[in-house]
């Protein structure tokens, strides 16, 4: 077991040595049925498992290392942060706050989708306090976030608020640890491919592997992730180049599962039993499928897919139902007698 600041390029901004909050690195797993489906050669495609982290899974345990350190180095006693309904880096703030010993409260914008409780359920489990703040989004989510920080002061809290989606310079170290890791594992490697959400999972693979061997898929989470990526690839200390960027996958919008995602993620499942989720790794997926098509990946290149986890959001997510509608109307679930 070692910390995820192994072999870490770090700028002189991070200065606070990172908690570690899961084991590392990850594993890279042989994905030949699905590449093959995909329409590379069996051994061209590789699955870097962070969606296997500890605190329930995904690549925002990454990006808490080094948010939660320098929390703990300001002496807070309570973890600030905002997202969606089903935001994975609000459950996983909720978690990490739970390991080190904080409050956490969430303030969740967007869409509450009742009866889907997803990552709702386990963020009760983990003792966060929960602040609905249905509709909101963008700057006023964030004076919502401003709001409850007053609050939470005025009761003898010191809040320590961690940006949105964890994704700033301090928080995208994580994934130049994770490039230091692909450096040993996969130093071959032609194509990393990733989603890009709020733009600090692919800012930090950037800048530690280059933006010729990263390939950021879009999920619609923000009107500018070409902007925030090479902001954040600057802040780093590193040189965001001519990212490779695809737009193409958002489809109607942040959260909207496309027919092309939903069938990357049946093909992932019945290849190689590997689950990914509607927002984010269904549609990068999807984008890597459009990739090799269009010959922008193509066969003989070792390529690797970061698969960002996100599996708890899938139950609050209206595919979900879906899902289980079509099994239960083909007949497909066994019957146990019960009636």
């Amino acid at each position: 077991m070692v910390s995820s600041s192994a072999g870490l390029g770090k700028s002189d901004r991070v200065t606070v040595p990172p908690v570690q909050l899961s084991h590392w690195p990850t594993p890279l797993d042989p994905a030949p049925r699905l590449s093959v489906a995909l329409g590379l050669e069996p051994h061209d495609l590789w699955i870097k498992r962070d969606d296997l982290t500890d605190l329930g899974g995904g690549n925002k345990v990454r990006k808490l290392e080094y948010l939660v350190a320098d929390a703990l180095a300001t002496g807070a006693t309570v973890l600030v942060t905002s997202g969606g309904a089903q935001s994975n880096h609000a459950r996983a703030t909720a978690a990490a706050a739970a390991r080190v010993g904080l409050g956490s409260v969430l303030v969740l914008g967007g869409t509450a989708l009742a009866g889907r409780p997803g990552n709702l359920a386990l963020e009760e489990l983990l003792g966060a306090e929960v602040v609905l703040a249905e509709g909101l989004s963008g700057p006023s989510l964030d004076r919502r976030v401003e709001e409850v920080v007053e609050r939470l002061r005025a009761a003898g809290e010191r809040p320590a608020v961690l940006p949105f989606g964890g994704s700033s310079a301090v928080g995208a170290s994580g994934y130049v640890a994770c490039a230091a890791e692909l450096h040993q594992q996969a130093p071959d490697a032609a194509n990393v491919v990733v989603a890009v959400g709020s733009g600090g999972t692919m800012a930090g693979l950037v800048t530690g592997l280059g933006a010729e061997r990263v390939l950021g898929i879009d999920t619609g989470a923000v009107i500018d992730p070409t902007e925030r990526v090479s902001a954040l690839v600057a802040e780093l200390g590193g040189t965001p180049g001519a990212l490779r960027l695809d737009r193409d996958q958002a489809g109607a919008g942040y959260g909207r599962l496309t027919t092309a995602a939903a069938t990357a993620m049946r093909t992932a499942a019945r290849t190689e039993g590997l689950l990914l989720d509607p927002v984010y790794t269904g549609k990068a997926l999807a984008g890597l499928a459009s990739a090799v098509s269009e010959g922008i990946v193509r066969p003989g290149e070792r390529t690797v897919f970061v698969h960002t986890g996100g599996l708890p959001g899938l139950f609050g997510h209206p595919f979900a139902a879906e899902l289980a509608a079509v099994v239960i109307g083909s007949g497909r679930r066994e019957s146990t007698g019960a009636t």
